[in-house]
């Protein structure tokens, strides 16, 4: 991690791909079709292995957590899936989301900030991503993040790009059965969390790594 930057953007996703961070070939793909460029105010960084700040207190995480956490995903965001991204932030993830779903799937960005919601939008409708949002197979919305948006769930597939102090039930209950949330928790110590909710309605959690994210406000 925090090697794999990139003069272009296919170098970083390469570099992403050979350090074994970015391991699903159908995240690749996806990830390889949404340059980060439009998502980041300094162009000059958008290709760097690092996070970036957005305004009003976000950031865009770096490529090898998006990385991460997309390869943590993968064999939950097939076409026809319904994915949750709650903090969507820049709309970036929220846009590979919506390329690996597809048409026949509904992805759903979630931000309490309006006017990175308005950014996002913009943002998204630059990438090929811009014809699901069209059809209103991906939507973004100002909401609480903790909260979730229960109207699209229960959802195949959840990501939360900033940290929760503790587990929000919400989204828990939001969670399919068979689907997987991918979460930071925790305060001064974060950890990224995999929370698995077994076809029984069983919630399996798991400490993936220690991690640094903007608190999820």
């Amino acid at each position: 991690m925090w090697r794999c930057h990139g003069a272009t953007y296919a170098e970083l996703v390469a570099n992403l791909q050979k350090h074994g961070i970015l391991t699903s070939p159908e995240a690749a793909v996806a990830m390889s079709k949404v340059d980060r460029k439009i998502f980041v105010p300094d162009s000059k960084l958008a290709y760097h292995d690092a996070p970036q700040v957005i305004g009003y207190g976000a950031t865009i995480s770096a490529p090898h957590m998006h990385s991460y956490c997309l390869s943590l995903l993968a064999d939950y965001l097939k076409p026809g899936s319904i994915v949750l991204d709650v903090g969507s932030g820049s709309g970036y993830l929220t846009a590979v989301f919506g390329l690996m779903v597809g048409e026949t799937g509904h992805t759903v960005g979630v931000e309490h900030i309006p006017q990175l919601v308005e950014r996002s939008i913009d943002a998204i409708k630059m990438t090929p991503a811009s014809s699901l949002m069209e059809m209103g197979r991906l939507v973004v919305h100002v909401a609480d993040g903790k909260l979730g948006w229960e109207e699209c769930g229960p959802y195949d597939a959840i990501h939360v790009g900033a940290a929760a102090a503790d587990l929000p039930e919400a989204l828990v209950q939001q969670l399919k059965p068979g689907g997987r949330m991918v979460i930071p928790v925790g305060t001064d110590s974060q950890e990224l969390m995999i929370v698995d909710k077994l076809l029984d309605g069983t919630v399996k959690k798991t400490n993936e790594l220690g991690v640094r994210y903007v608190p999820l406000i």
